[in-house]
């Protein structure tokens, strides 16, 4: 066979080749259902709609953002967010789905910088079995009867070392005494550590400048804010390592103390983790346990004021279970005068549906899943935003409106002030009441990821508030109101002026 023939013969072969293949794709995407995606749209190149779904916004609204999204495409829509394209929902029903069916459907998956600054083994990046053996150990420390015997006063301990410290007419920000109260009581739990002591005081600051690093642009150049957290995160790891080599000599010389009631020697003690990952672990929890209840509790002092006669329902509650007290000769608050304090849960939950600390939670999608209609391809990133739920006036009556009595099943009437300054009556006793404690309010997230320390942060926010409201008057010393960043804060600090009052006859 001469060479043109050849030639001929092995290019009509590639053309067949190639034209079989045409074939192939051609009837398999014709066979392939087209995926309904929901409506939206994918913004700028790369970047996509992030930098308008990060732009501030009040943090009892869901922003200018979020309100045009849902008007135009409804709760559940597309868009490209953090460099991905996204699923967005403020769908309660799908909101609950995507939390119910972690590890099937869906998985965490926040953006790499977040790990990057917190740790490969921090719990809010972890997934599967690491999380769940991580998840359990946090757990098994924090379970409800150490809650009882031994964090119950660790909380009052704290709580009366940062109360009594203010003096009377002094004028400072609340968001400041908030974290003080919840780094000190964390650093305690975690590593027993004195407040006030240099090295806490020290790991204060690493920690502070680690903190903002967390919630900047993720950009590791020199000078910004996210380099110095990387650097601040090294030298508070070095601190913790040191701690623990300290902790297993103890442990080898049978020199152990009272530090090991800790989180720290608990760990070392009770797992087999890597000295890497109890180093992530406890960072993780440092953060956790720290940031999220200090906001929480902030958000209950810049509540509170605007809402006198929740103040008043406050005062009462907690005057009744001081006097019984005192009656009995007890000074230390126990469990069963937290469990009493039915009000203030109520107080609680609301600060937390209004101010919604944690706003949305980052997932991706592990399968095609179809939901109402609507595919979420596999590989997509997903948001469940839990504000928009909380947040939502088909769910909750008039829910920018502070109004604890939504969270008691036979509530009496209260008034509050609305956002503008004017009083609004409230009727708490509506139709959804037992609908929204069950399945619409998920402060801590839901399903296997549910927040471990959620029952230590309510305890907190109870025990600070009992102190606060029957030892002082406050009021704002000027006008703040919480953003969100994405981050939740202060602008101001919430600036407080405070007058001690006793209100025990």
């Amino acid at each position: 066979m001469s060479d043109s023939h050849l030639t001929f013969f092995s290019l009509s072969s590639s053309i067949l080749a190639l034209l079989l293949i045409f074939i192939f794709i051609f009837k398999r995407k014709q066979t392939k259902p087209k995926l309904n995606l929901p409506p939206g749209k994918m913004g700028w190149p790369f970047l996509g709609e992030t930098i308008g779904y990060l732009k501030p916004y009040s943090a009892t609204t869901i922003g200018e953002f979020m309100d045009q999204h849902i008007a135009r495409y409804g709760k559940i829509y597309k868009s490209k967010l953090f460099g991905e394209p996204a699923i967005v929902s403020a769908d309660a029903g799908l909101n609950r789905f995507i939390l119910q069916n972690e590890g099937k459907l869906f998985e965490c998956s926040y953006p790499r910088s977040i790990g990057g600054i917190l740790g490969k083994w921090s719990m809010l990046v972890l997934v599967g079995d690491m999380h769940r053996d991580m998840r359990a150990i946090s757990l098994n420390f924090l379970s409800h009867g150490r809650l009882r015997t031994h964090l119950l006063k660790e909380v009052e301990n704290h709580t009366l070392l940062v109360l009594n410290s203010w003096k009377h007419n002094s004028t400072f920000s609340a968001q400041d005494e908030a974290k003080r109260f919840t780094f000190n009581l964390m650093a305690k739990h975690i590593m027993s550590l004195d407040p006030g002591n240099v090295e806490t005081e020290k790991l204060k600051e690493e920690y502070i400048t680690f903190m903002k690093g967390v919630v900047s642009a993720p950009l590791n150049l020199p000078g910004t804010a996210y380099r110095r957290a990387l650097k601040s995160r090294s030298t508070i790891l070095k601190f913790i390592e040191a701690k623990m080599t300290e902790r297993v000599r103890k442990m080898e010389e049978g020199n152990e103390s009272l530090e090991e009631d800790d989180l720290l020697g608990w760990v070392l003690k009770h797992s087999n983790l890597s000295t890497e990952q109890i180093l992530d672990l406890v960072l993780s929890l440092l953060f956790a346990g720290h940031e999220t209840s200090s906001v929480a509790i902030a958000l209950a002092i810049y509540f509170l004021p605007g809402c006198p006669q929740a103040m008043e329902q406050l005062r009462e509650e907690h005057s009744e279970i001081a006097r019984a007290k005192k009656q009995a000769g007890e000074v230390e608050l126990t469990w069963d005068d937290y469990k009493r304090m039915e009000f203030t849960h109520c107080v609680v939950n609301e600060t937390l549906r209004l101010g919604n600390v944690v706003r949305y939670l980052h997932r991706k999608a592990l399968k095609d899943v179809r939901y109402k209609g609507y595919d979420i391809p596999c590989g997509w990133k997903v948001l469940p935003v839990i504000a928009a739920v909380h947040l939502d006036p088909s769910l909750f009556d008039q829910p920018q409106q502070f109004n604890p009595w939504r969270w008691q099943i036979n509530g009496r009437r209260g008034s509050c002030s609305s956002s503008n300054g004017s009083s609004s009556n409230i009727n708490a006793n509506n139709n959804n009441t037992t609908t929204t404690t069950n399945n619409l309010f998920l402060p801590f997230g839901g399903g296997p990821r549910l927040c471990a320390g959620s029952e230590l942060a309510k305890l907190e926010m109870a025990v600070f508030i009992h102190h606060l409201v029957l030892n002082y008057q406050w009021e704002l010393a000027d006008s703040d109101q919480p953003y969100v960043y994405p981050f939740l804060d202060f602008p101001k600090g919430l600036p407080i002026t405070v007058q001690n009052h006793s209100y025990l006859s």
